[in-house]
């Protein structure tokens, strides 16, 4: 695949972000949030720097992504869509009876999901597990794994990053939706992470600071990876919940919900305006 110009990935974003404010009025219910604010680095994985055919999703040199952070599958589906995994009618149908996509991704029912998620702290383990299973196959993948911030608060993150930099797993990349907010307000107010960046290094891992939302800056450090040898690396990505849509950014009242109504009319207004200005 040529890789895509940054103005073309800001447009699949926008895209994006419509189709999931469409999903959204469709399923009635839904994880917003953490799907807005991840949105744009998941554009980047599929449309610039992961390796994968979407008309062989088994293909053995894939890279792998694994969403850890289960719950905004609405903005995976919607990326799988666009990248030619399912068709529209398809992800249309999120979180409706007897559909494929169900509120967490499950591998089994859902081509192009690597890993069943959704019990928040596990990604990162399977991630250095698919790593290095990929050293000792000496194969040249990598694996990507998508946090939230709320999530690393779990401790079965930090005996995996032990694991990833006691293994030298460089072939392991972890991204954090650094967006400050959990479902119950500021992520500093529930357990506070700070310093943050300072502990991954503390745990061996090379970090790398990046505005979550500026493909200039996601792309530069997706394609590097792996970027010191020997290290696994870590992507912290500080984004804005919500982003995109007026009343959902910076509020953690929208971890969760769905549209409808005026929200819903206001919702479809300011996506719609966004790609108009291209």
């Amino acid at each position: 695949m040529t890789l895509p110009k940054t103005q073309d990935l800001k447009y699949i974003a926008k895209q994006a972000r419509k189709l999931m404010v469409e999903t959204l009025i469709c399923a009635g219910c839904g994880h917003p949030g953490g799907a807005l604010s991840s949105i744009d680095l998941m554009t980047a994985l599929y449309f610039d720097a992961m390796r994968l055919d979407p008309a062989n999703p088994g293909w053995d040199d894939r890279d792998r992504f694994i969403l850890s952070k289960g719950h905004s599958s609405i903005g995976l589906y919607t990326i799988l869509h666009l990248r030619g995994f399912m068709s529209k009618e398809t992800l249309f149908t999120f979180r409706q009876d007897d559909s494929r996509l169900c509120g967490h991704p499950d591998m089994h029912k859902v081509e192009g999901v690597e890993m069943s998620t959704g019990s928040l702290g596990h990604g990162l383990s399977i991630g250095a597990g698919l790593a290095i299973v990929g050293k000792m196959d000496k194969k040249a993948n990598r694996v990507f794994v998508l946090m939230g911030d709320g999530e690393t608060q779990e401790g079965s993150i930090w005996e995996a990053a032990m694991f990833a930099s006691h293994h030298m797993l460089d072939n392991l990349v972890g991204i954090v939706d650094r967006n400050m907010l959990q479902i119950d307000g500021l992520t500093e107010d529930i357990l506070a992470l700070e310093p943050y960046k300072a502990k991954w290094e503390a745990f061996g891992w090379h970090v790398v600071e990046i505005d979550g939302h500026d493909f200039v800056q996601i792309t530069s450090s997706l394609r590097q990876a792996p970027h010191v040898p020997a290290k696994p690396t870590l992507i912290l990505a500080n984004t804005v919940k919500g982003k995109g849509i007026s009343f959902m950014e910076n509020n953690p009242a929208w971890h969760g919900g769905g549209l409808k109504g005026e929200l819903a009319d206001i919702a479809l207004k300011e996506v719609n305006q966004a790609i108009a200005k291209g």
